[in-house]
């Protein structure tokens, strides 16, 4: 083939953008639509407004679609539950597959999507967007060739997701257990939580979660969050999230034995990652020091980076690009359960008042619990409200 064909299922905010300012902007280079789908007609209608979409095929059923010869690829735009359902149905058909962040809800679903995803010839990516912003990426170089030395501490509060009462109303799914499956965690954080682990490049092994639900918003989910982590080697991490608090901070900083790395992405603050890099590393000094107060010597370096952040574009163009045979792919669908798993256990943890849980989350338990909250969900009327241009709601980019 010379040009991937897409379907986008689901044509909310997330779906709309991607095929106004992605593939309808030319920014796909071996991408096309192929078809777009949305269970709501109106949603495709105001599609078609938005440019030149009128002779694309569009479906109410995202199984027609996928039967109907249109697509090579789709993107999973759709509320979070059914989005290892969709997975599923396109690799069973041998359609490749980028999904929309997260995974899914709970990882009992995700790892039956990953065991189909390693049965299926297809291809299968998220979006995580954010592990393309050379930052993040820098970060994670340094870490892996032991730049940092031994990892002391993980420390990032990004709480500059503030959201309106009106944001959590403009959809029945949005901000309820039933819905969506809970709140900041599994909306505005999954590219963060993915992060945490991708960077630092393991997982912790206990979570603590400190949730507070509907705390600033008529909501029943989650929408501030402190967690705690401990990592194998001893080390400790601290993540705070809210949608409540305005200004608001984005500052992830990552300390160990030889120094810390340490970026501001906050508004206004500077964006350039900065290695306060130790002479020797602390744990040596510390034994050989001959004075109770003296530090190692350390050097404030402002690190170099290649200055890319491609974002959605870059991660899309890259998946394409795997499809044709012309670049590996950057993403692996499957990694998407680490940060489900994280997002479990801080969940699970904030209903039972900040227990430890160990990692893997049991997720017979975690489904339980999650079933008791969504028996109680408290329904929403009123429907949708009206697609929205989400542009420079991401994040840094």
């Amino acid at each position: 083939m010379d040009k991937v064909r897409y379907g986008i299922v689901g044509l909310g905010n997330q779906g709309t953008h991607y095929a106004v300012k992605l593939f309808g902007a030319g920014k796909i280079e071996n991408g096309v639509i192929g078809a777009i789908c949305d269970i709501d007609p109106t949603r495709i209608d105001a599609l078609r407004e938005k440019g030149d979409f009128a002779d694309i095929p569009a479906f109410t059923d995202y199984r027609a679609m996928l039967d109907s010869g249109t697509v090579d690829a789709v993107l999973v735009e759709t509320p979070h539950y059914i989005h290892p359902e969709i997975v599923m149905a396109c690799l069973a058909r041998g359609i490749h597959v980028l999904c929309e962040k997260p995974a899914g809800v709970y990882t009992k679903q995700v790892r039956e999507m990953n065991e189909a995803a390693s049965r299926s010839g297809a291809r299968f990516s998220m979006m995580f967007n954010q592990r393309t912003n050379c930052v993040y990426r820098k970060m994670r170089e340094l870490i892996a060739a032991g730049e940092i030395g031994a990892l002391q501490r993980v420390t990032w509060i990004i709480t500059d997701w503030f959201r309106t009462q009106q944001y959590y109303d403009s959809g029945n799914w949005r901000a309820t257990w039933e819905g969506e499956g809970g709140g900041v965690l599994i909306n505005q954080c999954p590219h963060q939580i993915d992060l945490l682990q991708w960077i630092v490049g393991e997982m912790p092994v206990t979570v603590r979660g400190f949730c507070g639900y509907g705390r600033w918003h008529d909501v029943e989910v989650e929408d501030e969050v402190t967690a705690f982590f401990t990592y194998k080697n001893g080390a400790t991490g601290v993540f705070v999230t809210t949608t409540g608090e305005t200004p608001g901070t984005n500052r992830l900083e990552i300390s160990g034995t030889r120094g810390k790395l340490l970026c501001d992405l906050s508004t206004g603050a500077d964006h350039t990652l900065y290695f306060y890099r130790n002479a020797t590393d602390t744990l040596e000094h510390s034994r050989t020091a001959t004075s109770g107060f003296v530090r190692p010597e350390m050097e404030i370096v402002k690190v170099e980076t290649d200055g890319l952040n491609l974002q959605h574009a870059g991660i899309l163009n890259n998946f394409t690009n795997a499809i044709l045979g012309l670049e590996p792919q950057a993403v692996d669908g499957r990694e998407g359960i680490r940060g489900v798993e994280l997002m479990n256990a801080m969940e699970l943890s904030g209903w039972n008042g900040g227990e430890e849980i160990a990692l893997p989350v049991d997720e017979e338990r975690y489904l339980a619990e999650l079933n008791a909250h969504r028996a109680v969900s408290r329904l929403k009327t009123g429907g949708n409200k009206p697609v929205v241009d989400t542009t420079g709601t991401f994040g840094p980019s």
